[in-house]
């Protein structure tokens, strides 16, 4: 992706900062976004600007309009097993095109459907999951917010992933 210190990394969902601690090391600016008080405390331990706040296009424009971000949006976003945890998945993929730069890439991983379906994998299945998702669903989404899907990787975690590599559609 060539990112460096002129570079901005977003991720979503950031926990304790473990990724982006290794960005950090990197000399590239990045920031976490972190709903839960006590892991965006661990984040800022180690010397992660984190943000507490769910992730939608609210939050997008505020980042994209404040000193933490430059107007010109991010180069990287990183959604690491979280769009299952989204209420509102077109308002949070929404933020995610609103937030890139017009050649930047997003990464979102996610515990793909089918491998549900055709595994039995009724334990991969918890209460606070709001969705279950398909690579043609997310393809859906992603081309309503102006993003399209670039690149997929299937990945082992949670019983078989996606990872998905958006950039925003050229106009």
């Amino acid at each position: 992706l060539k990112l460096n210190k002129n570079s901005y990394v977003v991720e979503i969902a950031s926990n304790d900062g473990y990724l982006l601690q290794y960005v950090k090391d990197f000399g590239i600016p990045c920031l976490g976004i972190e709903p839960t008080h006590q892991t965006a405390e661990s984040a800022r331990e180690k010397g992660i600007h984190t943000i507490e706040s769910f992730f939608g296009i609210k939050l997008a424009k505020n980042l994209k309009n404040s000193s933490h971000l430059n107007s010109n949006g991010v180069d990287l976003i990183v959604a690491n097993n979280v769009v299952a945890h989204v209420p509102d998945i077109n308002d949070f993929m929404g933020g995610i095109s609103y937030l890139l730069k017009p050649k930047a890439y997003a990464s979102i991983e996610f515990p793909h459907v089918l491998n549900l379906i055709k595994g039995n994998q009724f334990d991969t299945i918890y209460h606070e999951h709001y969705s279950y998702l398909s690579l043609k669903v997310i393809k859906r989404i992603a081309n309503k917010v102006g993003l399209k899907v670039v690149e997929v990787e299937e990945l082992n975690t949670h019983g078989g992933s996606l990872r998905v590599w958006l950039k925003k559609e050229s106009k």
